[in-house]
């Protein structure tokens, strides 16, 4: 079975557990992109009905006349991405090279523009998309955090849906049982410091391109009582191989809820060095974890995340979520 994992920084793609194969631009300053509505006005909302490639979300995207085609929603890329197959099967224009950070590292790939690309009433200005083979990215585009920067995504995994609607600078309110979580913006893209194990701070990337939960080296050396499950490579959307040591762990929290047995394949992986990871532990966090949430709410303007709690702890896969509040 394969899965692929993508993680796209400035230019980045990401990676995936296979079983046993062979084995940075400036920080842009951050702006204000949150819109203002109107008092009593309430934002355009898509909806889509969520489909899957490997594990990863999938949205129904066109460009120009043509589509739909189904792009992986990744939240932890900062490029949207296109397939060499499409790209040529819609003869679209080359754009400028760009280097891009994946998981196993940075290789320097083509662009293809995207003109009036659009998800809904999502419809971002002219993209340049790196482009790599539909094989190892495992669907014809990606969309990211360029598409996705001035919105709000809305998963809603009970109804296997996901909203996506302007952001606004007025705070919306919680429902009972939400975790609101505040992040801290680099190179697009939102960290979270409201997580720790055992009690030590961790960093958190929300990452719904990825099937699976990546953790740094710096996190690695602080393990106690942890379950070895073997070795697993990741494969990055460029074709490139990473190892990783694939382990479960206990006492795991996240805005104060406590998971155990969460499955982290640990890696030296490229991201997190220009994320400013390397020595402080992080978390990648992919789809498996994101899963154990009915609902995760990414409000890139506004630098927040809201999470909503299952019903009970029996609802969930494993049962390995305990409250701790």
């Amino acid at each position: 079975m394969r899965s692929i994992l993508a993680l796209i920084a400035l230019t980045a793609a990401a990676a995936v557990p296979h079983p046993a194969a062979p084995a940075a631009p400036q920080n842009p300053a951050e702006t204000e992109t949150a819109t203002t509505t109107p008092p009593g006005a309430v934002p355009a909302t898509d909806i889509f009905d969520l489909g899957a490639a490997d594990s990863r979300m999938t949205v129904p995207v066109s460009i120009g006349a043509d589509g739909p085609y189904h792009f992986i929603v990744d939240t932890g890329a900062e490029r949207s991405v296109v397939s060499r197959e499409l790209a040529g099967a819609l003869n679209l224009a080359a754009g400028r090279p760009v280097r891009v950070t994946t998981m196993a590292g940075t290789s320097e790939l083509g662009t293809y523009r995207l003109p009036m690309l659009r998800a809904g009433t999502v419809a971002p200005a002219m993209i340049e998309a790196p482009v790599v083979d539909a094989r190892n990215l495992g669907a014809p585009g990606m969309l990211g955090i360029d598409a996705l920067k001035d919105r709000v995504v809305s998963i809603d995994f009970d109804k296997d849906v996901m909203e996506v609607r302007p952001a606004v600078r007025r705070r919306l309110a919680g429902s009972p049982g939400d975790i609101v979580i505040r992040a801290k913006n680099v190179y697009g893209q939102l960290i979270v410091t409201n997580a720790h194990y055992r009690g030590r701070r961790v960093s958190v990337v929300i990452d719904t391109g990825s099937p699976v939960t990546i953790g740094n080296m710096a996190l690695k050396q602080r393990l106690r009582d942890d379950i070895p499950l073997g070795h697993v490579n990741l494969l990055a959307v460029t074709g490139q191989w990473l190892g990783a040591d694939y382990r479960a762990l206990d006492r795991v929290t996240l805005g104060g809820i406590a998971f155990n047995k969460v499955r982290v394949a640990f890696a030296d992986a490229v991201p997190f060095r220009r994320f400013g990871l390397t020595d402080t532990p992080a978390l990648m966090l992919g789809m498996d974890a994101l899963r154990l949430f009915r609902r995760v709410q990414i409000d890139f303007a506004n630098r927040e995340i809201r999470l909503t709690l299952p019903r009970a702890a029996s609802d969930m896969p494993r049962r390995d979520l305990t409250f701790q509040r």
